[in-house]
């Protein structure tokens, strides 16, 4: 396909959701199967069009001087700003000469490719498993769930830093409202809690962004015949500002500001990923959302924060990330035990999964701090895998649940007897979080540790104490489902269901909540007994969902480098920033207080 034709489908990411969702909430009034069948139709077509650009990416490709071309399928549309009417040297044609060059700037390359293959992947199951467990305002549910994949779509494909911010707030109001509306019985403090947590992250990338283009503005007019123009390209600005700050009086700015910017955007992206301490927010948002916010929250949202930190701040902010790695790589080992823990303590399954995400993020940040291109490619590759593991460990919840309508871990036992290929596909999807070789969680584990053992040894073999404990939780929490004696929940008749309105009406239905009976009569119908499921075991629309997650759990275990090969390029360029500003600030004469604290630590790390 032309480059022209693939811009337009890397449009299409955007729009097609878009129109999808104006369809749903036309034609709501013709009934919940033919909002589902559109819902189900623009997933579809949105799979497809990012099939189509992983097909058509090429990492080889070349410009005509023969330098790599990595960014690739762009759309670069003017959208706010001055043109001029001729042209200052060096600027193009139609770009801004004074106020903001804004445009509607779109591409993708080895980093963001797989993130929006992995967008377009977990959409279908998301709308699979909403499938029956949604019944109320199912048009506004679907709806909003389209609008939030063309934001995820759009933060991953977006050249331009406004554009990015919009597509990054386009993210959390539909997810604010699925799990306020949609959730359990706390739905309301966990939309409330999610949206503070984001919305200050929000604030702080913004006004981080904010001051690295004016910080490039400012620079760039101090040279001689430099312009004033303010420019939000993020391709522009990786390449600029470290030309910038090469030496001289730049290199003495950018190292006085670039820690604060660091610290700005340090904390929205690890609210968004979230690092401890930054993750209280996630295992409330993650228990109280519908099915599907937790496939996408988990599979997606979260990886939002940690692009963020892959595109924006290693290539920009090099020597403020040297100086904070070991903070930065102790907060990561921190989340990993830490995550971990917590997750060995929970009776709740949605609850130790939400944890068991704080503890494998953990290991995507050690995998992007450790500044090699093995570690950083085990990093991403990491948060592929976590997208599609964590998002079917959420979806075989959902289906557990909709069976008993609860999650207490304690209320089940011996369940593989009663539904044998469930318990089959739980075990491959537990095998492949705790990085069973031949599975795709391993490559990413093995590779972000050997990047760290690279650069510090003792971060490096802290990690190994996170695999152990993920190993440790996991199968635990497969034994005690899926093996052992029969036992279903318990729950009285008047509790046995949940609430029609939601899909999670929680309910850990113990025997004490229909003592006596009182209030029904005296007719026993607060007498607890099992719930005996009628649902048999997966059916087709489950089996729909959790296979095709299976085989992309196996086909990366068995040849990660298909993945690999597409993202390498990208993440090399990265790591030549990062290794080439280094030694700028290194070589840097008459260096500034501020820049010995960077060359000092720097120098510390080659011992």
């Amino acid at each position: 396909m032309s480059p022209q034709q693939m811009s337009q489908i890397v449009q299409a990411l955007i729009w097609v959701p878009l129109l999808g969702a104006g369809a749903i909430v036309a034609l709501s009034a013709s009934g919940i199967q033919t909002v589902r069948r559109i819902a189900l139709l623009t997933v579809v077509v949105g799979f497809i069009l990012s099939a189509l650009v992983v097909q058509n990416y090429n990492p080889q490709l070349k410009t005509s001087d023969g330098k790599p071309d990595l960014l690739q399928m762009r759309t670069d549309i003017a959208w706010v700003g001055s043109p001029a009417s001729s042209p200052a040297p060096g600027e193009e044609a139609g770009s801004a000469t004074f106020g903001p060059d804004i445009r509607f700037a779109l591409g993708v390359d080895g980093i963001s490719l797989w993130l929006i293959a992995l967008t377009g992947f977990l959409m279908i199951p998301a709308v699979l498993v909403s499938w029956e467990s949604i019944t109320d305002r199912p048009a506004a549910y679907y709806a909003l769930m389209l609008v939030l994949q063309s934001g995820m779509m759009g933060v991953f494909a977006a050249q331009d830093l406004i554009l990015f911010y919009i597509f990054f707030e386009f993210t959390l109001i539909p997810l604010f409202f699925m799990i306020g509306v949609w959730g359990g019985d706390e739905r309301r403090l966990a939309a409330r809690k999610f949206f503070v947590f984001t919305l200050t992250g929000s604030l702080l990338t913004f006004l981080g962004l904010l001051f690295i283009v004016l910080s490039h503005s400012w620079m760039s007019q101090s040279l001689p015949g430099g312009s004033s123009q303010l420019t939000f390209s993020i391709p522009r600005l990786i390449a600029e500002i470290p030309e910038l700050t090469a030496s001289g009086p730049q290199l003495d700015y950018w190292l006085t500001v670039s820690p604060w910017i660091f610290g700005a955007l340090f904390i929205g992206f690890a609210i968004k990923v979230p690092l401890v301490p930054f993750h209280t927010w996630l295992p409330l948002a993650h228990v109280q959302a519908p099915t599907a916010g937790s496939v996408l929250l988990a599979g997606v949202l979260l990886k939002i924060g940690s692009y963020g930190f892959l595109r924006f701040m290693l290539p920009l902010l090099p020597e403020a990330a040297w100086y904070w790695f070991p903070w930065i790589g102790g907060l990561s080992i921190i989340g990993i035990i830490y995550g971990a823990f917590l997750a060995l303590a929970q009776d709740d399954i949605k609850k130790l999964v939400a944890y068991s995400s704080v503890s494998h993020m953990g290991f995507c940040l050690l995998g992007l701090f450790a500044f090699n291109s093995v570690g950083i490619t085990g990093g991403m590759l990491q948060m592929i895998n976590h997208g599609l593991s964590t998002g079917a460990l959420f979806t075989l919840v959902g289906m557990l649940y909709e069976r008993y309508h609860t999650r207490d871990i304690d209320s089940y036992s011996g369940l593989m007897r009663k539904y044998p290929v469930m318990g089959f596909f739980f075990l491959v999807v537990v095998f492949s979080s705790i990085g069973l070789p031949g599975l795709n969680g391993f490559t990413g584990e093995i590779l972000s540790m050997m990047g760290m053992f690279a650069t510090n040894t003792f971060f490096g073999v802290m990690s190994l104490t996170g695999i152990i404990l993920g190993a440790w939780y996991m199968l635990q929490l497969t034994r005690r489902v899926f093996f052992g004696p029969l036992k279903e929940p318990i729950h009285d008749h008047e509790h046995a269901s949940h609430a029609p309105n939601h899909e999670h009406q929680q309910n850990h239905g113990h025997a004490g909540h229909g003592a006596g009976g009182h209030g029904h009569g005296g007719h026993g119908h607060g007498t607890p007994e099992p719930v005996m499921s009628h649902l048999p075991d997966l059916g087709f629309r489950e089996l729909a969902a959790i296979v095709p997650l299976s085989i992309a759990i196996l086909w990366i275990g068995l040849s990660p480098q298909c993945i690999i090969d597409r993202m390498q390029p990208s993440i090399d360029q990265v790591v030549n920033t990062l290794h080439a500003r280094r030694g700028a600030a290194m070589a840097a004469q008459n260096p500034a207080p501020d820049r010995n604290l960077v060359v000092q630590h720097s120098s510390n790390s080659d011992r």
